[in-house]
């Protein structure tokens, strides 16, 4: 049996090869959180260790961190996922297949804004899968709020935007 700090990291090593998507702090905390195997304080830093060790990688857009495996946490899991007990990744691949529509669709769509160097700012707004873009969209605005206000409606918006692109450009 892994001590429970090893045993926490082949956790997230294991979710995060067993989808095809990365996965936010937020759907990863959920899972441990809820199975009650660690504290929310516990789990960042182990984290934190898994990206110092470069098993895992980070991408922050705007608020969220989004993580993925990297080839050394996929060997890595390769020698000691067997560590993992069969109720636990019987726990994680049914939580996985339960929630891996909402999963997919939270990592999905990305909005973030950067200042450019005319002091205006873009917003970048896409929706992908499998780490293909089916539409991104850049729109440049003068105001700061204004940037935030588009990536805070992305979300929302974006099935609609995309729906009425494909419609105007296919007739």
């Amino acid at each position: 049996m892994a001590d429970p700090h090893t045993l926490y990291k082949l956790i997230i090593l294991y979710m995060l090869k067993k989808v095809n998507f990365p996965l936010t702090n937020a759907q990863i905390s959920e899972f441990v959180l809820d199975q009650g195997y660690t504290t929310y304080f516990t789990l960042q830093q182990i984290i934190h260790d898994l990206l110092d060790a470069e098993l895992i990688r980070e991408e922050k857009i705007r608020t969220t961190s989004r993580y993925y495996i990297t080839d050394s946490g996929e060997k890595t899991l390769e020698f000691f996922g067997n560590k993992i007990s069969p109720a636990i990744r019987r726990d994680i691949d049914s939580y996985l297949k339960e929630n891996q529509f909402q999963l997919r669709n939270q990592v999905s769509i990305v909005a973030d804004y950067y200042k450019t160097t005319t002091d205006e700012y873009t917003a970048e707004c896409k929706v992908q899968e499998k780490n293909v873009d089916l539409i991104s969209l850049s729109l440049t605005v003068p105001l700061k709020e204004q940037a935030i206000a588009i990536c805070d409606h992305w979300n929302s918006k974006c099935q609609e935007i995309y729906t009425f692109v494909m419609n105007e450009l296919l007739q």
